[in-house]
């Protein structure tokens, strides 16, 4: 296997694990949105959330519980405060060290409900060590100490919340017993300011509880719109590269095509030309007369008709070349002028066959061109012989070249023909396109002449304009730029005033 085909293999292996991933990927995202429950939809990206909060939150929680024990230390025993301390970062240390073990495993969507066990079991350690701050004895007074487990509950309530809500029952674990055990520790104590705290208490806790459900109903409907985009840009990619696998193909294809013909020249234009002499040959009675007057008319039309299978063919093997990219350009120094009359000269006995008039408007003096003269003469050929063919009788044909704006050079034809509407002139400039009108005359084209003449004018760096109104006429302009244009710098020294002609490129 030669190095070009094994990258074209890898190359389109490569391709194929691209689609297969997008394509997994689109339904995924697709088998999210179209379950019942968003809870069971995005059950690892809501654990991997909840993991990432408590991992954001690793320095909060244990300076939070440093401040409330520095405080015991002075309303309690200080051993108090030391133990509960510990139990709060060691609880915490142990959720935490939970969280980066669950980042940590490769396999972890077929253990989604273990996980999450697990992470319930640590919240609700952790909630326990809040709820035992209500068993250390204060010495504080009794409003004073109220109003300090109440800034607790509330503050250690409003963290839980918004740690734990990705996962709704680890919200409940974490809240429910730290605002159970401080209502129960205010009713004890009685007193109407005791009984308006354990309130207060009930109202934060039912607070929370919804905002947490709040911020879960968020974070869902946030991985849903994710989920959503992913399979757009999936479904996006995925179009995109059967797209792209479509246009190689039909590059490939196209190339193929163009190639084919490019190398059939010989094959086709041999036998072509031996049908030409020969019918040729015969029609002019070189070798003999013809007695019967009927063989004489079909070696006309056999003539005829290989002649316009000649013109078809070399017309398309002229295309073919230029797609394939093996048309070269001899350039030279070259004067358009020049070139128009002779195309002109050319074209003059079909012009007076019609009837019709061409008006020659030509600049004088104008420099050479840069430019390969065979392939201008095509250009300026087809473009009247386009004229000629679909002028009507008695018609006016008008060529012309002069300076553009820019310092370029242009030939213009120009007709009085029924031209096309501006609908058409899309499919004219295709190849193989043709209007109503031509689809109508007699003298039907292959449909190839404008997309040649477009080609050679860009090769040429030229630019190619087509204007045409319905039942006014075509004008066609094709304009070369200032760069293929020679400078004329004449001295005056020769006695004779012979000019002497000095061409250089203008850059």
């Amino acid at each position: 296997m030669s190095p070009n085909r094994e990258d074209r293999v890898k190359k389109y292996q490569q391709r194929s694990k691209r689609r297969h991933a997008v394509a997994r990927t689109v339904k995924d995202a697709r088998d999210r949105l179209n379950t019942s429950s968003g809870k069971l939809s995005f059950d690892y990206e809501l654990l991997r959330i909840y993991a990432r909060n408590r991992i954001s939150a690793y320095y909060i929680v244990p300076l939070l519980a440093c401040v409330i024990a520095t405080i015991l230390a002075w309303w309690s025993w200080r051993g108090y405060a030391v133990l509960w301390f510990s139990y709060i970062v060691c609880s915490h240390g142990l959720a935490l060290h939970m969280v980066h073990k669950f980042e940590a495993e490769a396999d972890i969507q077929s253990n989604l409900d273990r996980w999450r066990r697990k992470f319930l079991a640590t919240e609700f350690l952790h909630a326990l060590g809040w709820a035992g701050f209500v068993l250390i004895p204060l010495t504080a007074g009794s409003l004073d100490m109220d109003v300090f487990k109440l800034s607790i509950m509330l503050v250690v309530t409003a963290i839980t919340a918004m740690l734990s809500s990705p996962i709704p029952s680890a919200l409940f674990v974490g809240t429910l017993p730290v605002g159970a055990a401080f209502m129960a520790s205010f009713a004890l104590h009685g007193g109407i300011h005791s009984y308006t705290m354990a309130l207060f208490s009930f109202g934060a806790m039912i607070f929370f509880l919804m905002l947490g459900n709040r911020l879960y109903s968020s974070t869902t409907v946030m991985l849903s719109y994710r989920a959503e985009k992913d399979a757009l840009i999936g479904e996006l990619e995925q179009a995109n590269a059967i797209s792209d696998e479509a246009r190689r193909r039909a590059e490939e294809a196209n190339l193929a095509k163009s190639k084919f013909l490019a190398t059939m020249s010989h094959e086709l234009r041999t036998p072509l030309n031996a049908i030409l002499g020969f019918s040729e040959v015969m029609m002019n009675e070189m070798l003999g007369p013809l007695n019967n007057e009927s063989y004489k008319s079909y070696m006309r039309d056999i003539h005829d008709s290989g002649q316009h299978l000649l013109d078809l063919i070399n017309e398309i093997l002229d295309l073919s070349r230029i797609e394939a990219d093996r048309y070269e350009l001899n350039e030279e120094p070259v004067r358009l002028i020049h070139i128009a009359e002779d195309c002109l000269h050319l074209i003059n006995m079909r012009a007076k066959s019609k009837g019709l008039n061409i008006v020659q408007q030509f600049e004088e003096s104008m420099p050479k061109i840069w430019a390969d003269e065979r392939a201008i003469r095509q250009v300026i050929l087809n473009l009247l012989s386009n004229a000629v063919k679909f002028t009507p009788h008695n018609g006016t044909i008008t060529l012309s070249s002069g300076w553009t704006a820019g310092g370029g050079q242009y030939i213009s034809v120009k007709d009085n023909g029924p031209g096309v509407s501006e609908a058409e002139i899309p499919i004219i400039l295709e190849s193989f396109g043709q209007g109503a009108i031509a689809q109508k005359s007699a003298e039907q084209g292959t449909g190839l002449g404008l997309p040649i003449v477009q080609a050679l004018v860009r090769m040429h760096d030229g630019k190619f304009d087509f204007k045409s109104k319905l039942r006014e006429g075509t004008t066609v302009t094709v304009t070369l730029p200032r760069s293929r244009v020679m400078e004329d710098m004449r001295t005056d020294d020769d006695p004779d005033d012979q000019a002497i002609l000095t061409l250089a490129r203008v850059g």
